[in-house]
């Protein structure tokens, strides 16, 4: 099987934020929730819910931006 970096959506509160994305990362997207889905595109994740998630992991795995976050926070507490 098929080891994506997203594996499960979860539903949180959301916060209405408006996007536009090029149609060609869209149709990947759609791709990416039917790979997620076992390669069945019925009952897909869609973009908007893979986004989030996404876009959540991204953040959490850039160590520059953690990097630079303890910094700011240690500049904070003086």
């Amino acid at each position: 099987m098929t080891r994506l970096k997203l594996s499960d959506i979860t539903d949180g509160k959301p916060v209405k934020l408006t996007i536009e994305i090029p149609a060609r990362l869209h149709r990947r997207l759609i791709e990416y929730g039917t790979v997620l889905n076992g390669g069945v595109s019925e009952g897909a994740p869609v973009p908007e819910l893979l986004i989030p998630p996404m876009i959540e992991r991204f953040v959490a795995s850039d160590r520059d931006f953690a990097k630079a976050r303890r910094g700011s926070r240690a500049l904070s507490k003086q």
